[in-house]
């Protein structure tokens, strides 16, 4: 399969900027070049009400955002973005937390945590469990119905999404009604076909997803925690419905779509897209690929189904 036009037109766009990788910047610097590149995308829709609080956590408080498209009891979506877990904030995703907040229709509530390096595992993490607590116990002070609560996230957010349903279902915690990984990461590893062909050249590369993990872990032996590489759990069985979005131009392609096929394996129901053409990111770039306008529209019936 051909990179898609569009991606293509996007990739030399950033090329020419000629910002240095992201593997040679600090993340402060990090963090600064992705801030100027949201602002510069076009805003999401208008959603009825839209309000932003910090709840408790274990760590602190913790800022979230809340998307309410009409009067409750609406399920309720909790979305962690991606960015690494050392980049991006809750304005990261604010495009795709608008449309499935109208399109659902349903409650969504992204949550700002805590980021590496100066936040490393498990601190991330437990910001959002406790996040997903926090929205089980008050779903109904907010608009929620407590009973259908999905997770979802993009890349870094996904593998947090993937870790808090393992902990929920261990845990005797919430229980969630679907699971939504876009391209996300499941395994503190480079050895798949996929990081081989998309090393280099399609927006996240090798070199950033090794100054990734190397700002999130302590130590690389946290990497075979099944919090950490979901990948590596021992039983898959009872994890909740998944959707899983995978781009083939993309270092995390075959990670996704393995843990799909574990889910798959362990009797857990599963739908994975991979979307040919695209690269990492996509999801978060739908006012320039209209593929991601379609994975949008695509998590959105996920959710449907898995509300109704």
């Amino acid at each position: 399969m051909a990179l898609d036009p569009q991606a293509r037109a996007l990739l030399d766009m950033m090329a020419a900027l000629g910002a240095p990788p992201l593997s040679e910047q600090t993340p402060e610097a990090a963090r600064a070049q992705m801030a100027a590149a949201r602002d510069a995308r076009p805003p999401g829709e208008n959603v009825a009400n839209v309000g932003d609080r910090k709840i408790p956590g274990p760590h602190g408080e913790i800022p979230i955002r809340i998307y309410s498209p009409s009067t409750g009891p609406l399920p309720v979506v909790v979305f962690y973005h991606g960015g690494g877990w050392v980049i991006g904030d809750l304005d990261y995703q604010d495009v795709a937390c608008r449309y499935i907040a109208n399109h659902t229709p349903a409650l969504v509530v992204s949550v700002d945590y805590r980021l590496a390096p100066e936040h490393k595992f498990p601190v991330p993490f437990d910001d959002c469990y406790a996040a997903l607590e926090w929205v089980a116990a008050n779903a109904p002070s907010i608009g929620g119905d407590p009973s259908r609560i999905a997770v979802a996230g993009d890349s870094a957010g996904g593998n947090l999404a993937a870790a808090v349903s393992i902990k929920a279902r261990d845990a005797g915690g919430p229980r969630i009604a679907h699971q939504l990984l876009v391209y996300p990461v499941t395994d503190h590893s480079y050895g798949t076909l996929s990081y081989e062909e998309n090393a280099d050249g399609y927006m996240l590369t090798r070199d950033a997803m090794v100054w990734f993990w190397n700002h999130y872990l302590e130590s690389s032996n946290d990497g075979d925690n099944p919090l950490v590489s979901p990948l590596r759990v021992p039983n898959a069985a009872g994890l909740p419905p998944a959707t899983v979005i995978t781009a083939g131009f993309d270092p995390l392609r075959d990670e996704g779509e393995a843990y799909a096929v574990r889910l798959r394996d362990a009797g857990v129901p599963v739908t994975v897209e991979r979307y040919e053409g695209m690269i990492h990111g996509f999801y978060a770039l739908s006012h320039a690929l209209d593929e991601g306008k379609r994975a949008h529209q695509q998590s959105v019936e996920a959710l449907q189904a898995a509300f109704a």
